[in-house]
């Protein structure tokens, strides 16, 4: 398995919504562990993780050709909110 440099800058879903919400919940207790320990590599790390979440796009998943994403889920949204019905 090599790392491909220009895929890892293709934005894409690659993260799944399970793992999405493992991201937000690891990231946020890295976060708030950071701010008590004053520890800036768990900042970064805790930040990573949830902007990866949020985003649903992991540049090293993009540049190992790995998704997490389940073929039934739900694709991803514009901006979160629902469009699918009509006014």
């Amino acid at each position: 398995m090599s790392f491909d440099f220009k895929r890892a800058l293709k934005k894409e879903v690659n993260v799944g919504l399970h793992e999405q919400k493992i991201r937000y919940g690891v990231g946020s207790a890295l976060l708030l562990t950071s701010v008590f320990l004053g520890n800036i590599p768990l900042l970064l790390l805790g930040s990573a993780l949830v902007a990866t979440g949020f985003t649903r796009w992991c540049p090293a998943y993009s540049g190992l050709n790995k998704t997490t994403v389940d073929p039934n889920e739900p694709p991803a949204a514009c901006c979160g909110h629902d469009h699918s019905h009509s006014h």
